[in-house]
């Protein structure tokens, strides 16, 4: 008996929840077969079909050999499986529409880890906060969130996508406000030129709410690396530090010689000589007196940087101690304590260092 309006019912749920009206059939032809080989005469053996063109509903009793061939088959369909089928149908259904839409959910965002999204705060407590992302949630947790920053309800945020997680109540997606890569991806989206390839981003060290270094290359000699990614008046790079609550973020030219990508590494400050020793890995720098407190930065952090953008333990030196030979009490790596040895180096406060993020004076 054809059921043209259960196989129509059937089609326009399959079309509002975006799934295959296929696997819908089979599902419920599955459900269906469970019910029926409850009943106490059914046959041993069995299947379902549900004719797609129609909707007719018929149960199959089989009879098979010691191979698992089928050498019989009979109409075994209950007079009363029609009611077994609505009963059955409703539930299959919704739990299938359930499991369909958290395996396509779970399939959208794994393909996404690694990608920035922008999500909704929920609600906080001391081990995450929440975010809404439109169809699914995310977790962002203390490990991920910087330090100082407060998530207000209903406040929007951009994050980078750590992880999604598979479980049964759907995807479980991890997200970051402190990674790295959040940089690079806000600078894809707002530079045009690392979205195209023109400028490439080659390295990025960051301290999470304070400041990040990013060394760019470009594979046009007519583009300006630094330039395209700092704008016109400091407009692109002042769209990030806003988003980030305000990290202050320093653009340098990338170079694969070492000397003149450590240079360009400490920058604002200004480098008279950079030796290496690339045995040990380390590149012994020196700079003007003045500039030693700068070179370093407060608490030892423009070094630090420095050394984990260019990959070489970086020992900064005044031109008096060079001359002096003396030997440094700290080197400044990623793996050493960040601050100036006591005593040695006296920061200086007052020095403002360039910040790219703000514009330079027009000519």
């Amino acid at each position: 008996m054809a059921n043209f309006e259960f196989l129509e019912a059937l089609g326009q749920i399959a079309r509002d929840q975006n799934i295959d009206e296929g696997e819908l059939l089979v599902a419920l032809a599955n459900a269906l077969l469970a019910a029926y080989k409850r009943r106490a005469d059914s046959a041993e053996d069995a299947e379902v079909e549900i004719n797609p063109e129609t909707g007719e509903i018929k149960v199959w009793g089989l009879e098979l050999d010691l191979d698992g061939n089928v050498v019989r088959e009979w109409d075994a369909t209950p007079d009363d499986f029609g009611r077994i089928a609505a009963q059955t149908a409703k539930q299959v259904l919704m739990q299938l529409i359930r499991d369909i839409q958290r395996r396509q959910m779970y399939e959208e965002f794994a393909n996404r880890e690694g990608d920035i999204v922008s999500g909704t705060v929920q609600q906080n407590d001391n081990r995450y906060t929440l975010l809404d992302l439109g169809r699914v949630e995310a977790l962002l947790p203390q490990a991920e969130q910087i330090a100082f920053e407060r998530y207000e309800h209903g406040a929007r945020i951009k994050v980078y996508i750590v992880e999604v997680r598979k479980t049964n109540k759907g995807p479980q997606i991890v997200v970051s406000r402190t990674h790295p890569a959040l940089v690079a991806k806000l600078f894809e989206i707002e530079v045009p030129e690392i979205a195209n390839g023109v400028v490439e981003i080659k390295a990025i060290a960051r301290e999470p709410g304070h400041r990040t270094k990013i060394a760019v290359a470009s594979n046009d000699t007519m583009v300006d690396p630094v330039g395209a990614c700092v704008g016109a008046r400091g407009t692109r790079v002042r769209n990030i530090t806003n988003e980030l609550r305000s990290e202050r973020i320093d653009v340098v030219p990338f170079s694969d010689d070492p000397v003149e990508f450590i240079q360009a590494a400490l920058a604002p400050a200004r480098v008279r000589e950079v030796r290496l020793d690339e045995v040990e890995g380390t590149a012994t720098v020196i700079v003007h007196d003045q500039q030693l407190s700068l070179a370093i930065g407060k608490e030892g952090q423009n070094a630090r940087l420095a050394a984990r953008l260019t990959g070489w333990r970086i020992d900064i030196r005044s031109e008096n101690e060079d001359t002096e030979d003396t030997v440094p009490e700290e080197t400044w790596s990623e793996d050493e304590v960040a601050a100036a040895p006591e005593g040695q180096v006296e920061v200086d406060e007052s020095v403002d260092p360039v910040d790219l993020a703000e514009p330079e004076a027009e000519a």
